[in-house]
């Protein structure tokens, strides 16, 4: 069975940035830039610090991500994704998973964080439910 990442791997494997939304306590929305990967099917994103956005997963795991491609369509419009999914987070691997993504983000020989000895931190894990947008993804969806 195919997943719903397979109509956008290789555009999150280009390394656009992501926007991360998450809710808040009373709600609203929470909104934040992120570094993505894909590990075990998964959207993984890797955070230092036990950030809002951490919080919001702990206590509510719906999520959005949008990620802008490069492409556009036949009046110019420019290409997006959106995925809905449900997150996780576990506790540690987020400076070897923001190592791993600094090479596609930063340059190929990045070291990151840029820091001796960072803590553990956190990784976001999201399973993707549903991908809309405007693109080649949106067809297959």
């Amino acid at each position: 069975m195919a997943s719903p990442l397979d109509s956008v791997r290789e555009l999150i494997e280009s390394g656009p940035l992501a926007h991360l939304v998450t809710i808040n306590a009373d709600g609203s929305p929470q909104v934040t830039i992120v570094w993505i990967g894909i590990e075990d099917e998964e959207i993984v994103a890797g955070h230092l610090f036990r950030h809002r956005k951490v919080e919001n997963v702990l206590r509510d795991p719906r999520v959005a991500v949008s990620l802008e491609a490069t492409g556009t369509n036949s009046i110019g419009m420019r290409d997006y994704a959106v995925l809905y999914g449900q997150a996780r987070i576990t506790e540690g691997g987020a400076p070897e998973l923001l190592q791993r993504l600094a090479r596609i983000y930063v340059a190929p020989d990045a070291t990151f964080p840029p820091m001796p000895d960072p803590q553990p931190g956190y990784v976001t894990r999201i399973r993707v439910e549903r991908v809309t947008g405007q693109g080649p993804w949106a067809a297959r969806a």
